[in-house]
């Protein structure tokens, strides 16, 4: 079976990362899919799907990173092509990528103990964010 579904978000930008562990395993569980795949796929070019240890510092540290590899403060060349602030944005969306596939086994997600899936919204302002969920599955 191949099933698509979508998680909306209200994001707040400027890096904002949001858990979506649960998001993820409650549409495998509303399927009733025993094994196969699950992708999440962010259709923008300002955000990013990963895994880490969602726990506040850690969190701080990786966007602390982040602004390391695409320092926020920075003039891009990107901003005289549309005139706007986020080129930083964009940069970082590259690095995590637009895109996280992740096995399911026996019905569940096979992420290790600390481990949980997060949408990063990079842009410079606070959006609404619709990710596209598909399932390979039987």
């Amino acid at each position: 079976m191949i099933v698509t579904k979508y998680i909306s978000l209200k994001a707040k930008g400027n890096t904002d990362v949001i858990d979506i562990t649960k998001n993820c395993q409650e549409i495998i569980d509303s399927l009733r899919a025993k094994n196969g795949t699950l992708t999440v796929f962010n259709p923008g070019s300002t955000g990013g799907l990963t895994t880490i240890e969602y726990e506040p510092n850690l969190v701080k540290d990786f966007k602390a990173s982040l602004e390391i590899i695409a320092p926020s403060g920075k003039i891009y060349e990107h901003s005289k092509t549309w005139h706007d602030d986020n080129g930083s944005s964009h940069i970082r969306s590259v690095f995590i990528g637009p895109s996280l596939t992740v096995p399911f086994v026996d019905e569940k997600l096979t992420l290790g103990t600390w481990q949980q899936i997060v949408f990063c919204d990079f842009d410079t302002r606070p959006r609404e964010r619709r990710l596209v969920v598909q399932i390979i599955g039987e």
